[in-house]
C-alpha cells in the first residue's frame, strides 16, 4: 500500500487545515489508519487512529476537540484540523495498520512521505 499525504501548509494560530492521505489499493479499507506527527528534535507521537469501517476513532488528548480523522470509500483518510497553535507544528504523517485504533507507530505496516504543518503565533 502507497500512501500519499496532502494539504499541508503555512497557517496563522486558530486557523485550520485539512490533510489528505490518498492510497494506492482498494485493500486500504482493510487497514486501520492513523495519523502521527514529528516535530523537530521531537520522537514521532500519535495523533488520531480510525478504524477499518469508519465507525470509531481515537484521539490524542493534545488534539480531542480541535481534530476530526475520517475516511471515505475512494481510499482516502481524512484529518481535519481547528484552532491550530504553534505546538501542533510537525511533519504529519499518515499511516496503515492491519489492525484497528492502535496508537504505537511500531503497529504500522505502511507510511507516506509526511506532509509539513507550520503555525505560526
Amino acid at each position: 500500500v502507497q500512501l500519499v499525504e496532502s494539504g499541508g501548509g503555512l497557517v496563522q494560530a486558530g486557523d485550520s487545515l485539512r490533510l489528505s492521505c490518498a492510497a494506492s489499493e482498494r485493500t486500504f479499507r482493510s487497514y486501520g489508519m492513523g495519523w502521527f506527527r514529528q516535530a523537530a528534535r521531537k520522537e514521532r507521537e500519535f495523533v488520531a487512529a480510525i478504524s477499518w469501517s469508519g465507525d470509531s476513532t481515537d484521539y490524542a488528548d493534545s488534539v480531542k476537540g480541535r481534530f476530526t480523522i475520517s475516511r471515505d470509500n475512494d481510499k482516502t483518510v481524512y484529518l481535519q484540523m481547528n484552532s491550530l497553535n504553534p505546538e501542533d507544528t510537525a511533519v504529519y504523517y499518515c499511516a496503515a495498520s492491519p489492525w484497528e485504533l492502535e496508537t504505537s507507530a511500531y503497529q504500522y505496516e505502511f507510511w507516506g512521505q509526511g506532509t509539513q504543518v507550520t503555525v505560526s503565533s
